[in-house]
């Protein structure tokens, strides 16, 4: 079962016997921070992913999270002229940091941000939510409790894609009557993670 949800806590994943047959590592309940959780020796840690087209944007944003005093990770790619990289990888990589807990929470680009968050949702307990203005990534954790979010480099300019990240990073689960739909997500996931549809 899951944890009742508070402000500031998640609830994402559950312990999936078809997956650890598959060789996937055990899985466990995520806690994400948020800002109300961290204290003042607690440092939110921030996993980095993007394809070639998301290489420029993703350090500006990494260099703009460190100047507000948070952890960065960067999972690749590094090479903005590498036309022959492909999102999936590093949407997975950055997407399993989360999941395992090496981080607290995940940004991952491409060109639209769709192709990337695609590959990030197939990994259990990740939402990775795309999105174009702050709104969405605000709602996107208020609600949906998100744990990831992806932009567009190609879609969104720099300031835009700050604002962004603020209101992702500013907002926080407000649990309730949204915890019970989260759960109802996770079920499916569960479920087709038990029995694949042939």
């Amino acid at each position: 079962m899951s944890e009742a949800p508070g402000a500031g806590s998640t609830v994402c994943i559950r312990e999936n016997g078809s997956l650890r047959a598959q060789g996937i590592p055990p899985l466990r309940k995520i806690r994400c921070k948020t800002t109300k959780d961290l204290g003042q020796e607690d440092i939110m840690k921030v996993g980095f992913g993007s394809d070639h087209a998301g290489v420029e944007l993703k350090l500006t944003l990494m260099e703009y999270l460190k100047e507000k005093g948070y952890e960065c990770v960067d999972y690749g790619n590094y090479d903005a002229n590498d036309r022959n990289d492909d999102y999936p990888v590093y949407g997975r990589k950055t997407a399993e940091a989360v999941m395992r807990g090496e981080v607290d929470k995940g940004v991952v680009i491409c060109g639209t941000g769709v192709g990337i968050s695609l590959a990030a949702n197939k990994v259990p307990g990740i939402r990775c939510c795309v999105c174009s203005e702050p709104y969405s990534a605000k709602m996107s954790v208020e609600h949906n409790n998100a744990n990831m979010l992806s932009m567009g480099a190609r879609v969104i300019g720099r300031e835009l894609a700050k604002m962004i990240v603020d209101a992702f990073f500013g907002a926080t689960f407000e649990g309730g009557r949204h915890a019970r739909r989260v759960e109802m997500i996770t079920d499916i996931e569960e479920t087709y993670s038990k029995n694949p549809v042939d």
